[in-house]
């Protein structure tokens, strides 16, 4: 199943000069994981640009290609198997290849049934490859990019109408999936199927100063209130274009616990 690939949300270059340098001589013989990292640097420029086609379908083929050992994994590895369940909560770990303020490279842990929450990425374009395991994705969008079509609950919680994207389960090997600032499945959530491993790449990174906050919602049904909205059937909860729509409200995620490892793959550094 491919994901996200073919909807952009933004403008960008059409990234040639990019392919061009990349399929040249001599950045063959570099590790796959420094040769994604230079791709990576010379796609994402910064707060406001979206990578172009070219420049995506690039990343794609390259994080399509690569394996676990490319970035010093292997399946049965202590923190695919250990659970760490003090509190009942399956612990995700995560590590950091590389991070600046143009994009990050990072890799979640997550143990059989560990869940990371509905979440957004504002602004951001977010490559993800499942290099290990089974993962049910759920994903969605806004229905209107600005926050014009909300509502109330009856506790006071503040309502936005979204259209579900993705709903599926995902084995690696598998495609990368992308998603966009505003198309893709900007917000999705993950559940593991099996004990799995993400790669992800996020440009640009999250930053509160720069009002990139990571913000987790909770999904509810559409059928619980109603809108005005000629955009949907007021009866069946499906757009125009046969997505499903629900309301999401924040929340604080109550059962969530990471913690941050080392990355023990081939090392990254500004001088590559």
């Amino acid at each position: 199943m491919k994901v996200g690939r073919g909807s952009r949300g933004g403008g960008g270059r059409d990234g040639g000069g990019v392919v061009e340098e990349e399929r040249s001589g001599g950045v063959e013989a570099a590790p796959p994981v420094k040769r994604m990292f230079r791709a990576c640097r010379a796609v994402f420029r910064g707060t406001g640009t979206v990578p172009a086609p070219g420049e995506v379908d690039l990343l794609c083929s390259m994080l399509d290609k690569m394996k676990p050992e490319d970035v010093g994994l292997r399946a049965d590895q202590e923190f695919f198997t250990a659970r760490d369940d003090d509190e009942g909560i399956p612990l995700i770990k995560n590590t950091t290849l590389y991070e600046c303020d143009n994009f990050t490279m990072i890799i979640f842990f997550l143990p059989r049934n560990a869940i990371i929450p509905l979440h957004d990425h504002p602004g951001m374009t977010v490559f993800s490859k499942l290099l290990i395991g089974s993962l049910h994705i759920r994903s969605y969008d806004w229905v209107d990019p600005e926050p014009a079509l909300s509502c109330s609950s009856s506790s006071g919680d503040q309502l936005r109408l979204a259209k579900r994207v993705v709903n599926g389960v995902f084995t690696a090997p598998c495609d990368t999936s992308v998603l966009y600032p505003t198309t893709g499945g900007n917000m999705h959530r993950f559940r593991a199927i099996a004990p799995c491993a993400i790669l992800d790449i996020l440009g640009p990174p999250y930053s509160t100063e720069d009002g990139r906050d990571c913000t987790y919602y909770r999904a509810i049904p559409y059928s619980r209130h109603s809108v005005k909205n000629g955009a949907a059937d007021q009866l069946t909860g499906v757009d125009e274009e046969g997505h499903r729509l629900s309301w999401l409200t924040e929340t604080i995620p109550r059962m969530l616990r990471m913690r941050q490892i080392r990355y023990g793959g081939p090392p990254i550094s500004d001088d590559e």
